[in-house]
């Protein structure tokens, strides 16, 4: 998989859609914002806070509002890309430029970042740790592992209670807590060799 190291690249890259995604980036840079490349594409914030991010796909490109669930979207132009997993997140696709109307992005981009600028966000709700049977007695009736799991991050508990649990018999559980057991007192998560 192609990851780009500056916006520059990402751009070179995705020749298909050269003019759209100058386009777009022309229009986002008119105003005050950070350019990075995060996650393998251009992402645009504003005091820290990841606003906009830009991407090309194989049948259109497509801008996405990190804060768009807060948008009035009168235009009806923004979808939810993942229905019922997120609240905040949304989406403008473009499949030519014709399509792309730079008067009404920046109406979009401008409502985005005076959302910002009063603090206004939807915040991601946590899924509550709930811990499967083997992890907790485990973590129960060995003191120096209950130490090491309480010092990871709640990302890396849920990760590990989420693999642990969702085996659906009781060797296979017991086969992964034991794999676990060693990894959570080095204090690493379960998928830390993959980051």
């Amino acid at each position: 998989m192609y990851r780009a190291k500056t916006v520059d690249d990402y751009l070179a890259h995705h020749i298909n859609y050269q003019k759209e995604l100058d386009l777009l980036r022309s229009v986002i840079l008119e105003f005050p914002f950070e350019e990075n490349i995060k996650w393998g594409a251009p992402t645009y914030s504003y005091q820290g806070k990841n606003l906009i991010g830009l991407g090309a796909f194989k049948s259109y490109v497509g801008l996405w509002f990190f804060q768009g669930g807060l948008l009035l979207d009168d235009h009806k132009v923004l979808v939810n890309a993942q229905e019922g997993k997120t609240k905040a997140l949304r989406q403008w696709r473009f499949s030519e430029l014709p399509e792309i109307d730079p008067q009404l992005l920046r109406l979009y981009i401008q409502e985005t970042l005076d959302n910002a600028k009063a603090g206004r966000e939807i915040k991601a709700e946590k899924k509550p740790l709930i811990l499967p049977e083997e992890l907790q007695e485990n973590l129960d009736n060995n003191p120096n592992l209950k130490s090491a799991f309480e010092k990871l991050s709640f990302g890396k508990k849920r990760e590990y209670a989420e693999h642990i649990g969702a085996a659906k018999r009781a060797e296979t559980r017991k086969r992964r807590m034991e794999k676990a057991f060693s990894m959570i007192l080095e204090g690493k998560g379960l998928n830390d060799k993959y980051r």
